[in-house]
């Protein structure tokens, strides 16, 4: 006997997470799965959201707790970890797309790791993991 569709439980997923000095934490996906997970569920509508734009790559997400904002060097550093987990990491200057989380959606029928996103600000970095992981 097979077991019920609402029994299975969905594979878990793994992401990369890292801590950059000043306790901002970063995570990305390692599948589409994950990307989905990470921008749509995990996600908090203060988090900062990046992608690098025009090719495949990782959704990255830097979480935003409540009360503190992140500086331009910490959004920086989180779009660097999108470059380097993209198609783009052996490039040299990459576009970055950055916006928070309450303004990416995913189209209804879209497959996994496709979103939409609005209000995008737009990073020029190196690809580069933070120095202390």
């Amino acid at each position: 006997m097979k077991p019920r569709a609402d029994t299975i439980s969905p594979a878990p997923h793994r992401l990369y997470t890292y801590t950059l000095a000043e306790g901002w934490t970063i995570m990305a996906g390692r599948t589409d799965a994950d990307n989905d997970q990470l921008s749509l569920r995990i996600a908090r509508p203060n988090d900062w959201w990046f992608h690098v734009r025009g090719m495949p790559g990782s959704h990255v997400l830097l979480k935003v707790p409540r009360g503190r904002e992140p500086s331009n060097a910490v959004l920086r550093q989180a779009a660097a970890v999108a470059a380097y987990h993209s198609k783009a990491r052996s490039g040299g200057s990459v576009a970055v797309s950055a916006t928070r989380a309450r303004f990416v959606n995913k189209p209804k029928g879209a497959k996994p790791g496709t979103v939409q996103i609005r209000r995008e600000t737009v990073f020029k970095v190196r690809p580069a993991l933070p120095e202390s992981t």
